[in-house]
């Protein structure tokens, strides 16, 4: 059984993996929805050719959100712990996914794929919400323990 600190280890050897839109490449190239994707392949929570569909680099937030909820379990704010997903919207519509981590202060970190990072690349930083990142939902992964 996969454990949530197995998801956390794993997105943290995809940092730095410079950001590319839709890319799926861990050292290559991979965007926000694509880290996702790739550590659940990596730890064989999906099926090993599972994916999204395409999507423009301003994504539907509606489409986001429905994935979110079709393909893993939505949990409350309150709930939220290392090794679950996040959903955020960093403009005017749900477009950000990333995955929780323990930050190394106290609360919860985020790993994700930064385009606005200086190089864009997989980042982890303290989770805190603003108006430039705000909390749209949170999500608990397929078979994790």
């Amino acid at each position: 059984m996969t454990t949530r600190a197995d998801i956390v280890t794993c997105a943290r050897t995809w940092l730095d993996t410079p950001f590319h839109h839709l890319a799926r490449a861990k050292g290559i190239g991979v965007d926000c929805a694509g880290l996702l994707v790739g550590v659940c392949r990596e730890l064989g929570l999906v099926a090993p050719d599972f994916d999204t569909p395409a999507y423009t680099p301003t994504p539907d937030g509606r489409m986001m959100i429905e994935g979110c909820d079709r393909e893993m379990r939505r949990i409350a704010q309150s709930e939220m712990q290392p090794g679950d997903a996040i959903l955020l919207i960093t403009d005017a519509h749900p477009q950000h996914l990333g995955i929780l981590g323990d930050y190394i202060h106290g609360g919860l970190s985020i790993i994700h794929s930064a385009n606005n990072a200086h190089p864009p690349r997989v980042i982890e930083t303290r989770l805190m919400f603003s108006r430039a990142q705000r909390f749209v939902a949170a999500f608990s992964l397929p078979g994790v323990t």
